[in-house]
This record gives C-alpha cells, structure tokens and sequence, in this order.
C-alpha cells in the first residue's frame, strides 16, 4: 500500500511532463499546417536528381 505514495507523484509529474510538451509544441506552431506534408508526398519534385557517378559509367559502357 505504501508505493501508491510513490506512484501517484510519478504519474501526475508525467502527466505535467506531457502537458508541457503539448502547450510547447502549440506555442512554437507545430500543429499550424497539418495538410502541407500528407500532401507533399504525392507530388514530384520540380528539379531532377543530377545523374549519379554509376549512371555516367553505365552511359560510357563502362560496368
């Protein structure tokens, strides 16, 4: 019975953790866009990937 003493300041000092993470994270606006990067990932980039050093010896027949 004597570790409920024990547990109980445990959990509500977790429980204050938590709260602070959430308001910090409200505060410096990590939930303001929340559709920009589920979005982001069915579009293409604009710019091509430059051609890498085995893609320039496969185009010169070396292998």
């Amino acid at each position: 019975m004597s570790i409920i003493y024990v547990l109980i300041p445990i959990a509500m000092l977790f429980v204050l953790i938590a709260f602070g993470i959430f308001f910090w994270a409200v505060k410096n606006d990590q939930f303001e866009d929340l559709e920009k990067h589920s979005a982001s990932i069915l579009f293409d980039e604009d710019q091509p990937q430059p051609p890498t050093v085995d893609d320039n010896q496969q185009q010169d027949g070396k292998s």
